[in-house]
């Protein structure tokens, strides 16, 4: 059976080293989903697959062992699952129209973990929505606070929730708890002045400590969100690197748009000669340079008042 692969990746199939074989790759945006999709997935798997399913790095499925005569009725069979989880689409009962953007990461977030400064789900499925489907690889992850347990400095942009910590002084009662955790865990930005800790902002990283230390709620979460921003992580066997702090104390409307500029950034640069027809965004902007790479990025971009942009960047990592 003659099969045109560049088709069938686009559809978020891939070609594996068994002949006549595919794999589905089903998208799970902040890896969050309702159990009963996992009895579908078992389905599909079991009546069109070879009856296992892999748990990929980036937090979806795999369904192995598929005939490729077999991928249009694939196809129809994952329509519950993409309406389920409101992935976009071009037409009903084609699958996924495009396998570029891998599926959006993120960790648990505040919808179970108490250290999490938001919800991680939420703004992952967000995002999804502004970017998918598109052909150009972005890698993108969410972490709920600076524990950073979803290795989000891996990945082309790394969202880290952040918090501006209130206190409301009338409630201290002097016990000095979040100056001793924010110097166990955090980064010493708390110090005792007349028995009441002062918050030094440039020092703090936003991470909460404080707050769950507090035993008299006198340290609360800021009603409004933040977020650092780190660019340009990356594996692979050509000079890995972990991503750079971009902007501190960013948030989430000016995060999707300067993902939706490094969108139409990429497409105006990228080497259209490059293996596979990719290449990765850090190669590009280690072409053009950071400061081209920011101009587009930042465009038509209102950054909250606290917020800090790290300019130039430098990134480190190995060199081959």
């Amino acid at each position: 059976m003659d099969i045109n692969t560049k088709a069938l990746k686009k559809n978020a199939f891939r070609v594996t080293k068994e002949r006549g074989m595919t794999a589905s790759r089903i998208r799970v945006p902040g890896g969050h989903l309702d159990a009963k999709y996992l009895g579908e997935i078992q389905k599909i798997a079991e009546t069109y697959g070879n009856g296992t399913v892999h748990i990929t790095s980036r937090q979806g499925f795999e369904i192995p062992g598929i005939p490729f005569e077999k991928m249009p009725e694939v196809n129809v069979a994952l329509q519950s699952l993409i309406d389920g989880l409101d992935i976009n689409q071009d037409e009903a009962g084609h699958g996924y129209p495009a396998s570029g953007t891998r599926n959006i990461t993120a960790c648990v977030g505040n919808r179970v973990c108490p250290y999490a400064c938001y919800d991680t789900t939420a703004f992952a499925q967000r995002i999804e929505k502004a970017v998918f489907p598109n052909d150009l690889h972005f890698k993108i992850a969410l972490t709920g606070c600076p524990n950073d347990c979803a290795k989000v400095r891996m990945h082309d942009f790394g969202i880290m929730g952040m918090t501006v910590p209130q206190f409301e002084a009338d409630r201290c009662v002097s016990c000095g708890a979040c100056v001793k955790a924010c110097k166990k865990k955090s980064v010493e930005a708390l110090t005792p002045v007349n028995f009441r800790p002062r918050r030094d902002a440039r020092r703090c990283i936003g991470c909460g400590e404080c707050v769950l230390a507090c035993p008299n709620a006198a340290w609360t979460r800021s009603d409004k969100k933040y977020y650092r921003l780190t660019l340009l992580g990356r594996t692979g066997k050509k000079n890995p690197r972990l991503g750079e702090d971009f902007i501190k104390w960013v948030d989430e409307d000016s995060i999707i748009r300067i993902i939706l500029n490094t969108y139409d950034y990429v497409k105006e640069y990228i080497d259209p000669n490059a293996p596979g027809g990719k290449e990765h965004i850090g190669y590009i902007v280690d072409r053009t340079g950071f400061e081209e790479f920011k101009r587009w990025a930042l465009r038509d971009v209102t950054l909250p008042d606290i917020a800090e942009v790290m300019t130039p960047l430098y990134w480190k990592g190995v060199k081959y």
